[in-house]
């Protein structure tokens, strides 16, 4: 991997294939970035090499990343080989008697997993600083700014050529953000394209999905391929594609209409840099043969988010129960972290009629959004409001989950777009095309309708081909290959 990040997952199976190199040789050079990097980062955990090697003895499934390093995420994923935190001291360690159906097809792709990726604790906010992982994760583009969440261990692993690609999920943009704040690529795929079972039919209403933070498009196309599809007993399945993933990037979009938000769907303004990002990106949208207008979505926005923060609360208080309960004992002081605890206080004074009307809330959201598409096939805005926070901005030591989520100075003023396609179900993708001057990423973030993944990768393709970003790279990566 001496030439990351040119070197995706892709072309590491094919050296492997080719007999260039060994899954046992790409394994060792993983493990000594850890070592290098993951002091300042504090992104990768729980490591399992013993699982990993075992894996290549055993022979590597025939898949497409077969003998590549890989991470998952330390939320969900579950799998006998690799112990969990969840983010959580609750959860310390703990094991599974079964493998899910998302790593069983991950691990079909023939990739060798060795460790889990940090996440904030539940999966809820846009930065990664649990207490379990004894300090918070870093972007590795500035150790002062957070590497987003809630798959920023995974975007950092990435970004810091640790792996090539890695798993994440996004219940509220946790792929999307960390590809921003990352310089990466992240993809939410429609609602229920990947499995949940056997554990859960679904996460947080319908709202969370799996996904993976990738430098390449072609990456990420290959394995959400690898692991599209309802599990046995799933209880709704997404509509079936047109094509894969993969045979969508092989070919350029038809033009397609554009719409462009370059302030908050309420008309807020957002970063000079972000509102740069965007219309750099219109403008390159433009010249490749697409029709670009200003575009403001009409939708029940604030009410969208109430909505989103009570089901999030609730499924948070039901994972914190359902662990103490477990362990045979009640929810004790000091079991979670502030923002958590309070999630499960302020649960506590939302009754069943309440939480089914915000779902109820969310469908309707999802349908207003449906028919913003019905003016455009694609909706571009930036990913986030600001380039990425600084670490202890969104920290989990606080007690006040409410105003942290949709109070002045909140998540959803930080992050006031990724949820929206949560709630609708509908495919978002986050794209780095854009640098601050001093060199932070910006992502900006494309949107289709319900069900149009093919048609949003293929243009996230056409734009990475356009405006290539592989190049780049995190100084802590730079600092290692010299």
């Amino acid at each position: 991997m001496a030439d990351e990040p040119h070197q995706d997952a892709t072309y590491l199976a094919q050296q492997v294939v080719s007999g260039a190199v060994s899954a046992d040789e790409l394994l060792d050079e993983a493990l000594a970035r850890v070592a290098a990097m993951n002091p300042a980062l504090n992104a990768v955990v729980m490591i399992e090499e013993d699982a990993a090697r075992r894996a290549i003895k055993a022979g590597l499934p025939e898949g497409p990343f077969r003998g590549v390093p890989f991470l998952i995420k330390d939320l969900g994923a579950e799998a006998i080989d690799f112990p969990t935190n969840s983010g959580s001291n609750l959860l310390r360690g703990t094991r599974y008697t079964y493998d899910s159906a998302i790593f069983n097809r991950m691990r079909a792709t023939g990739v060798v997993t060795f460790g889990r990726t940090t996440s904030p604790e539940g999966g809820i906010g846009p930065v990664t600083e649990a207490a379990v992982y004894g300090g918070p994760t870093r972007n590795p583009w500035d150790l002062s700014r957070t590497s987003g969440g809630s798959s920023g261990g995974s975007g950092a692993a990435v970004a810091a050529g640790i792996v090539p690609m890695a798993h994440g999920s996004d219940g509220g943009g946790s792929v999307r953000i960390p590809a921003s704040s990352c310089g990466l690529f992240g993809f939410k795929a429609t609602r229920a394209r990947f499995p949940d079972g056997p554990a859960a039919g679904e996460g947080w209403a319908g709202m969370a999905i799996d996904g993976f933070l990738s430098h390449s498009v072609r990456d990420n196309a290959a394995m959400m391929d690898a692991c599209a599809g309802a599990d046995p007993g799933a209880p709704y399945v997404a509509p079936a594609m047109e094509m894969t993933y993969a045979a969508a990037i092989t070919r350029p979009p038809r033009p397609l209409s554009i719409g462009v938000c370059d302030t908050t769907f309420t008309g807020g303004a957002i970063d000079p840099e972000c509102r740069a990002a965007v219309n750099k990106t219109a403008a390159l949208l433009e010249d490749l043969g697409h029709s670009v207008a200003p575009a403001l979505p009409r939708a029940d926005h604030a009410g969208m988010m109430q909505a989103w923060t009570r089901v999030v609360a609730c499924g948070t208080a039901l994972w914190i129960e359902s662990a103490a309960r477990a362990q045979g004992r009640d929810v004790r002081q000091g079991d979670v972290q502030g923002i958590a605890a309070s999630a499960m206080t302020f649960a506590k004074g939302i009754s069943g009629a309440q939480y089914l009307a915000a779902v109820n809330a969310v469908h309707a959201y999802g349908r207003q959004m449906a028919a913003c598409f019905d003016d455009y096939d694609i909706l571009l805005c930036a990913t986030l409001a600001e380039p990425p926070a600084e670490v202890g901005r969104f920290t989990h030591e606080r007690d006040d989950y409410e105003t942290y989520r949709v109070g002045a100075g909140g998540v959803f003023e930080y992050s006031p777009f990724c949820a929206a396609f949560n709630a609708s179900g509908q495919p978002a993708a986050s794209l780095p095309l854009h640098w601050t001057a001093s060199g932070l990423p910006v992502g900006v973030h494309l949107a289709a309708a319900y069900g149009a993944d093919a048609t949003l990768i293929a243009l996230c393709a056409q734009l990475e081909q356009a405006a290539p970003w592989a190049h780049r790279k995190a100084p802590i990566l730079g600092e290692y290959l010299a």
